[in-house]
Parts: structure tokens; C-alpha cells; sequence
């Protein structure tokens, strides 16, 4: 290969290119064959990808999802309508869902809370495509003053909570949905002494409450007839602090149950039936929590969430309706 071929003849000339190609391609061939060699000979562990221990992060360290069966809380009390869940944001015009496909989830409880500004959402409770059992419009003139709290029976599951936040962008609110223990009636939850009474359809109740009275809770239930009522909370001559829109299919079978929070004095709490006549709803009206207000300031009408609260003692007697 080392030779000049410039002085050689046609013929020479071509049997020279000849073998050197010949020698280029066996040069190629042998290292192709080093190569395979090469190949073969090292253990195919070597290209395995080694093993990593886990890394702990924020997402592997959360909670199991709304479709994981909760760990079921105590019975209904002061403990089970404070979440200890974490608060989901919702903006302003914006939907969130929470389902539960687990059949053991039978009661669910929301919280719905702002920094001090206004709330105004829709919660309903989806039971299947098109299949809307319980439905309410809430509105809270102060959302962290007078959170909104209730408790949703959903039994049959799989079963979806759906917030959505009908107010403007300049107003998002938190969210906090979690299942709670179904062990016992609804009606556990309410004081010895708290009675109900019998709401004809079209008809009004109006309970007043004492300054004393931190908080009330209501329970609302039909016979097996749909349940239309809307729940207010009054501090004043029509002034409303809060107002629950509500609808169930079966009253008997999903009732509803929920906290209102009531601070300052002269807090009524108005119950309105706005089913037709054929449509009774039972009503049971009571305080939750009292506490110990001495001064005067604290016992003044909360105005747009601006006040003082007196501490948390221990649950009163009912207040019965004028």
C-alpha cells in the first residue's frame, strides 16, 4: 500500500485499487469483529440501571386521596365539625370536586371559610351521571367569623362533593371536605333538652338566641319527602349574616345538619319552608356551644365580622322558638 502507482499500466492500475479496497474492508471487518467481542464478553449487569433508595418528598408524603378509605373520626361533636384537613383554595367562579367511591364513606362534612370576606358558593352532592340528591346556596356575609360547617349523609356510595365559588376573582374562599364516623343518628348530636318542631310548608320559625350562645346547631329532616327550606341567620332587623339555601330528595334518608356560628348578641336564627303545604319538614333548633361574655363591648352585634368572642365553655340548653 506503501507504493506509488503512478508509472504502472491500466491493467496494473486497476488490480491495485482492486486490492486496496480489499485490504480496507478486511481492516473494517476486524474491528467490527474486536468490537462484537468486546460486547460479549462484558456482563450484561453492567448496563442494568442500579438501584436508588427512595427519596421523600412532599407528594409521596401526602395523605391517601379522597378515593383511599378516610380513617373514620369520633362520634359528632365539637372535635368532628373543626377539620383538621388541609384547606383547598377555590377562586372566584372556579369548581372543585371531592369524590368518595368508597361505599363505607356514608357522612361527609364541609367547611367553608374566607380571610373576612364574603362567601357565596354552591354545594351539592353528586350520586351518579345527572343525579343531584342535596343541594344548597350559601352565603356568609363574614366567612371567618361565621364559617359555614355542615354535615352531608351520603349513603349508597360512590358519591362526589362538588364547591363551587360563585363569588369574583377578589373573592376565593378554603375548603375543607372529609368523611366523618356514621356511628349513630344525626340526632346524637343534639342536646337532651333541644326539641323539634313540625314546619308546614310555606310557614316561618324564628329562634332567639342569648348573648351567652357561641354557636347553634340545626337539624332538619322530613318523613321521606323532599326537604326545601332556607336557613338564616339574623342580627337585627333583617340583616343577614348568613343564609342556607337547601334542597334534599329525601329528607327522611339524607337530613341536614350544620353549625352556625353566633357572635355579639341578638343572633336569630329564622327557618323558612319553601315547599308547598304537602311537604312538612321537622325542625330541631338548639345551642351548641356557650361561653362566659362580661363585658359590654362583647356582647355587642358583630358588624361585618368586627367584634370579640368570649371563650368556649361547655354546651347550654335550647332556646324554644317565640
Amino acid at each position: 500500500s506503501c507504493c506509488s502507482n503512478e508509472n504502472l499500466s491500466p491493467s496494473s492500475n486497476y488490480k491495485y485499487k482492486e486490492t486496496l479496497s480489499r485490504i480496507k474492508k478486511h481492516s473494517l471487518t476486524m474491528k467490527f469483529a474486536a468490537a462484537l467481542a468486546l460486547l460479549v464478553a462484558v456482563p450484561a449487569a453492567a448496563f442494568a440501571p442500579s438501584a436508588k433508595a427512595p427519596v421523600a418528598s412532599a407528594l409521596s408524603s401526602m395523605p391517601p386521596g379522597p378515593d383511599m378509605p378516610p380513617p373514620m373520626m369520633g362520634t359528632m361533636g365539637r372535635g368532628s365539625l373543626e377539620s383538621t384537613t388541609p384547606e383547598v383554595t377555590v377562586q372566584g367562579g372556579s369548581l372543585k370536586t371531592w369524590a368518595f367511591s368508597s361505599p363505607a364513606v356514608e357522612r361527609v362534612q364541609v367547611v367553608l371559610k374566607t380571610e373576612g370576606r364574603p362567601l357565596d358558593a354552591d354545594v351539592e352532592l353528586w350520586a351518579g351521571p345527572d343525579n343531584t340528591p342535596h343541594k344548597m346556596r350559601v352565603y356568609v356575609e363574614n366567612g371567618a367569623s361565621r364559617p359555614f360547617s355542615a354535615v352531608l349523609e351520603t349513603p349508597r356510595g360512590p358519591n362526589t362533593i362538588a364547591v363551587r365559588n360563585i363569588g369574583q376573582l377578589e373573592f376565593p374562599m378554603a375548603a375543607q371536605i372529609e368523611a366523618v364516623s356514621a356511628a349513630g343518628p344525626l340526632a346524637a348530636a343534639m342536646n337532651p333538652g333541644t326539641g323539634s318542631m313540625t314546619i308546614q310548608g310555606g310557614a316561618l320559625r324564628t329562634y332567639p338566641f342569648d348573648p351567652m350562645v357561641d354557636s347553634v346547631q340545626v337539624l332538619l329532616r322530613t318523613d321521606g319527602r323532599p326537604l326545601n327550606a332556607r336557613i338564616e341567620l339574623l342580627q337585627g332587623p333583617n340583616n343577614n349574616k348568613q343564609v342556607i339555601e337547601l334542597y334534599t330528595e329525601d329528607g327522611l334518608d339524607r337530613p341536614f345538619f350544620a353549625v352556625l356560628e353566633t357572635p355579639g348578641s341578638g343572633n336569630v336564627v329564622r327557618i323558612v319552608n319553601t315547599a308547598t303545604v304537602e311537604f312538612p319538614l321537622t325542625a330541631s333548633v338548639g345551642a351548641y356551644m356557650t361561653g362566659s361574655k362580661d363585658s359590654y363591648d362583647e356582647m355587642q352585634p358583630v358588624i361585618s365580622g368586627y367584634g370579640s368572642g368570649g371563650a368556649r365553655g361547655g354546651r347550654g340548653s335550647g332556646f324554644g322558638p317565640y
